[in-house]
């Protein structure tokens, strides 16, 4: 920088201060009193700017810092665990922040950059989004092991239809259902209608009806006895989870680590298995 250019700066920086820092006696500059209370005040604001740049340069180059990831409450109880006991083992500085929201919530957390990662059921089609299918199970038919059907290993779509149902409001778990069934044209009896899968799955414990949940969801509870799996006859129905990403997003190293856990499908166990994921190339 030239002198003039010095001096423009200075000139600029008093005025904004609202006092002389410099006494100029000749050739000689010395520090006024205003200039000697700056100083230490300057020092600490360059070793902060230092400090800025380093820590900024650390987040990309280790994992440190926060991951968030949005999903809904049953994915979060019986998809994600692994994921998050993986990623905590190798990561253990990282914070991850785990948000419960619906499908529709979740795509806008992402979308408005309040999350990191949303972990969502397919099809997601929206051209500004990463989709990595992660997950994927058989949706099954539970019914408490008292249940008329609970002694059935498989029924027919007749013998179901005798029976009280409980189904979600909504979702792509209801729309496999019902598209399913209007092949048949057939009308369940619709007991009730809930708006969470971990009520839906508790009523059908308390032997309220039968209902349709991802297998693995009820998996431990299928093991307790406290529910069985019946196979109907002609349904086989699946369902996708997948990690969801902007596609301009720049992940720090923490959150490129915990997509390249998510996708490699190590910590996941699927019905059927989710092929190995190509791996994800984002730019740091």
């Amino acid at each position: 920088m030239t002198q003039p250019a010095i001096s423009a700066q200075i000139r600029s920086l008093e005025k904004e201060v609202g006092a002389r820092l410099f006494d100029r006696d000749g050739g000689k500059v010395t520090f006024t009193a205003a200039g000697r209370l700056f100083e230490p005040f300057a020092e600490h604001c360059l070793q902060c700017q230092s400090h800025i740049v380093v820590a900024v340069n650390e987040l990309y180059r280790s994992a440190r810092g926060e991951v968030s990831v949005s999903a809904s409450e049953a994915t979060s109880l019986y998809v994600l665990p692994p994921v998050l006991a993986q990623y905590k083992k190798h990561y253990t500085r990282v914070n991850l922040n785990i948000v419960r929201a619906e499908h529709l919530r979740s795509l806008e957390s992402v979308l408005n950059r309040d999350v990191d990662f949303a972990v969502v059921s397919m099809p997601v089609k929206d051209p500004r989004l990463v989709v990595q299918v992660i997950h994927r199970d058989e949706i099954v038919l539970a019914v408490a092991p008292t249940h008329p059907l609970g002694r059935r290993e498989t029924i027919k779509l007749d013998e179901m239809l005798q029976y009280p149902l409980l189904l979600l409001k909504q979702g792509r778990q209801r729309t496999l259902i019902n598209n399913f069934l209007d092949q048949f044209d057939a009308r369940p009896r619709i007991a009730m209608e809930l708006d969470s899968s971990e009520l839906l799955k508790r009523l059908i414990c308390a032997e309220l009806g039968m209902g349709f949940l991802p297998r693995a969801n009820i998996m431990d509870d299928v093991h307790a006895g406290l529910l069985k799996v019946i196979k109907v006859e002609g349904m086989r129905l699946h369902r996708e989870l997948a990690l969801i990403f902007r596609k301009d997003r720049t992940l720090t190293h923490a959150a490129h680590a915990f997509l390249e856990i998510a996708v490699s499908g190590t910590a996941l166990a699927s019905y059927p298995p989710v092929r190995a994921a190509r791996p994800v190339r984002v730019a740091r």
